[in-house]
């Protein structure tokens, strides 16, 4: 995502992607124009939230006209780095780990998931979802400078052995969904999503914060 010399908020920058998605819905759908109102009944965001998110990078749109669809798609497209694909590694293909190869992001298609690694023998040197599998021994013979980003889904017992040799690699981005807390250095972004956390604390909310 090129945003940093822009000095955006990381709340305003994680919303840009689900603004692209629904722009890029618009696109497919002809529509030439959309308010500030109509993106925020689609994407659940208010209006005002939009309308400042949006002024970060300048006069997107006109007051009493909206938002161009076309011009909206070709800056986000821009922002977000959609026409340059992000090469990814998956480590660990269990359960969770075959669901995210057979979805292979397919509708961000500037994410491409190229590897997978496992230490099953049964699934190294299988092709799950058209991604090879390969023995974990032999993930640095395949990481290269053009993979930056790696899935976790492995036990969290050896979470942060299996970082530190992606780090090694020259990894820029992790994406851990282990209970493991890992321990990287201050140049790697690390995006911690922790499944049974996220449930118990939806419903916490259920039981203590009713919708009214």
């Amino acid at each position: 995502m090129n945003t940093e010399h822009l000095k955006i908020p990381q709340a305003t920058a994680k919303r840009l992607p689900l603004y692209y998605r629904f722009i890029k819905n618009l696109y497919a759908s002809g529509k030439q124009r959309v308010s500030s109102a109509e993106l925020s009944e689609a994407v659940k965001v208010d209006s005002a939230t939009i309308r400042r998110d949006f002024s970060y990078f300048g006069a997107l749109g006109k007051k009493g006209y909206g938002y161009n669809v076309n011009y909206l798609l070709s800056f986000f497209r821009k922002t977000l780095d959609q026409d340059e694909v992000t090469k990814v590694v998956l480590i660990g293909v269990g359960n969770l780990g075959t669901a995210f190869l057979n979805y292979n992001f397919i509708k961000n298609n500037n994410t491409k998931i190229e590897y997978a690694f496992d230490v099953i023998e049964d699934k190294v040197g299988t092709t799950v979802g058209d991604v090879p599998v390969y023995h974990l021994n032999d993930l640095e013979d395949y990481m290269t400078d053009e993979i930056s980003v790696a899935i976790l889904t492995v036990p969290a017992t050896v979470a942060q052995q299996i970082t530190d040799r992606l780090v090694r690699c020259g990894i820029k981005g992790i994406l851990n969904f282990t209970p493991a807390r890992l321990n990287v250095p201050d140049s790697i972004r690390l995006h911690h999503i922790d499944l049974a956390v996220e449930l118990q604390s939806l419903v916490y909310f259920l039981k203590n914060y009713p919708a009214e």
